[in-house]
């Protein structure tokens, strides 16, 4: 019982340090709480399993409420309980490998392992709630610069567990020789290390992070937040609506930049949605857009949807010159099931009305990356649509296809007043340290947000009101580390994981299940000149 309560606790610790509450450090206790509740004691693994699903529901259950806004507690509740079986499976991984010795790394190892499976499976993954996520105002953000989002992740694992087995190895140290400086003490000295790996590697990180927020050449944006006409689910219904708000606003910018009051953008971004209605198809969107982008002087990344010949919509971003019309196009590569698209459809259609609103959405191919010509030159934007910045390689194939700064266009409208926004909005913030690119997040509704390399915000707009959000940032074309290596670090996390986790059962197997000798066998007798016989100590099974 005080095993489950210090694990729910844990959970819940882990849930504090996600926007937007944003208390970093809660993330290193939930770890380090969770490694102690299953390394001491050596529990089994299906002790492990129940502590780490415990787990699973005080941290999920209340980050994703905002799944059920519109839709009912259902929806949410059953993702929150399957995303604590992941939890589950971490717990049974945890207590196997960390009888290896060294248990700090296998917590970690294993750790990574999990968040890397369900952020890939099932239906393309979840990615939502990894640990790297909750570090946008600690110490061990700049690690992203060097091992990506998984670095961070480890980063938080290794310090929470590393802490905790210090005070572990210091106890059973003094409660051996009646001092802390006793046997024990090479390996707390080993444990002392451990622990503030993580943080000594983000803060020499730190320098080499914040100099990619100077450039020698770098562009004017604006992002448009037009908000939308009503909440809930069919604000889609009023597109001309949304699409006319954000018309109006960016008349707005185009008339304080005649006034003098505001700086002309080279490029001005609309949120996803702002146009579903299709300017490629419609004339009169068409116009608008256009009319809109020669007031303001600058080219507009419109988000929008346009129908394929199959007659699949895509979630689509076009780069809409005031003189040309359309330059260029980005479809959205990593399409949102359940929202943009439904699997298995009849057999959810049973559990909720709503199934049915799920679009059919096609993903994109190509480029990652836009080209937009400005005043000043071209420049390359490199964009993940909402639901793709949660995972690694949407940022990632973007800088690799040549984007300069990165844009991430969203929609949150359908998420009521929720933490969801916020909860995105970080994973912006770590995009940018990962790869050294300014972010520009324009919302529908909120919250739009321009974030610099180094993750910090220079402006942030509220939810539910129209905005403008204007700076001047950094262009940049070298890769971080972390972009370079790409998923090699997550990959070498998730092999060691295995292997250890084949090695452990490996010897659990030897050593417990293998054939054993009668206890007669094993003490054999010695025939004395008396004729008496003896048992040999010490000589068993």
């Amino acid at each position: 019982m005080l095993r489950t309560a210090v694990a729910a606790v844990a959970g819940i610790a882990m849930w504090a340090a996600f926007p937007p509450h944003t208390w970093w450090f809660c993330a290193v206790i939930g770890t380090g709480l969770l490694f102690g509740v299953l390394s001491i004691g050596r529990p089994r693994a299906r002790t492990g399993a129940w502590l780490g699903f415990v787990f699973g529901l005080g941290f999920f259950v209340p980050l994703l409420p905002w799944i059920g806004v519109y839709v009912g507690p259902l929806p949410w509740l059953a993702l929150a309980v399957v995303l604590a079986v992941y939890q589950a499976l971490f717990g049974v991984i945890a207590v196997i490998t960390m009888r290896l010795g060294c248990p700090p790394l296998w917590f970690t190892v294993s750790w990574v392992f999990v968040e890397a499976l369900r952020s890939g499976f099932p239906f393309g993954g979840f990615p939502w709630g990894r640990a790297a996520f909750s570090q946008v105002d600690g110490p061990l953000l700049p690690l992203a610069s060097a091992f990506g989002a998984p670095g961070v992740s480890a980063g938080v694992a290794l310090f929470g567990s590393g802490v905790v087995w210090l005070l572990a190895v210091l106890y059973r140290a003094y409660r051996t020789s009646g001092q802390p400086g006793g046997p024990g003490v090479r390996v707390a000295f080993l444990a002392v290390v451990v622990a503030l790996l993580a943080p000594m590697s983000a803060i020499a990180l730190t320098p080499s992070t914040l100099e990619k927020t100077v450039s020698s050449s770098s562009t004017k944006v604006a992002a448009i937040q037009g908000n939308v006409p009503r909440l809930g689910l069919e604000f889609n219904a009023q597109r001309r609506a949304v699409l006319d708000n954000h018309v109006r606003t960016t008349y707005a910018l185009a008339a304080a930049v005649d006034a003098g009051t505001a700086e002309r953008p080279d490029i001005v971004f609309w949120p996803e949605n702002a146009s579903d209605i299709s300017p490629l198809t419609n004339a009169d969107a068409a116009a608008v857009i256009t009319a809109a982008s020669i007031a303001v002087g600058a080219p507009i990344l419109v988000g929008t949807l346009v129908r394929n010949a199959d007659g699949r919509p895509t979630n689509t971003v076009l780069v809409w010159d005031g003189q040309r019309g359309p330059i260029d196009r980005y479809d959205k590569h990593i399409v949102q099931p359940f929202g943009e698209y439904l699997p298995w459809r009849p057999f959810f259609r049973m559990f909720s009305s709503y199934a049915d609103m799920a679009g059919n959405f096609a993903p994109g191919t190509g480029s990652s990356a836009v080209m937009v010509p400005t005043r000043s030159g071209n420049v390359d934007v490199g964009i993940a649509t909402c639901w793709e910045v949660a995972f690694d390689r949407a940022a990632r194939d973007a800088v690799d296809d040549g984007a300069q700064i990165l844009f991430v266009p969203t929609n949150n409208a359908t998420f009521g007043r929720s933490t969801m926004t916020y909860q995105q909005l970080a994973m912006s913030q770590v995009r940018a340290v990962e790869h050294g690119r300014a972010v520009v997040v324009a919302a529908t509704s909120g919250v739009s947000a321009i974030v610099e390399p180094d993750g910090t915000m220079t402006s942030q707009s509220g939810v539910f009101t129209s905005a403008v959000l204007a700076n001047r940032l950094p262009l940049h074309e070298g890769r971080t580390l972390a972009t370079r290596l790409g998923d090699w670090p997550q990959t070498v996390a998730v092999v060691v994981a295995l292997v250890g986790l084949l090695v452990a059962i490996r010897r659990r197997t030897r050593f417990t299940d293998g054939p054993r000798v009668p206890p007669a066998a094993t003490q054999p007798a010695t025939v004395r000149p008396s004729g008496e016989t003896k048992e040999l100590d010490g000589i068993g099974e």
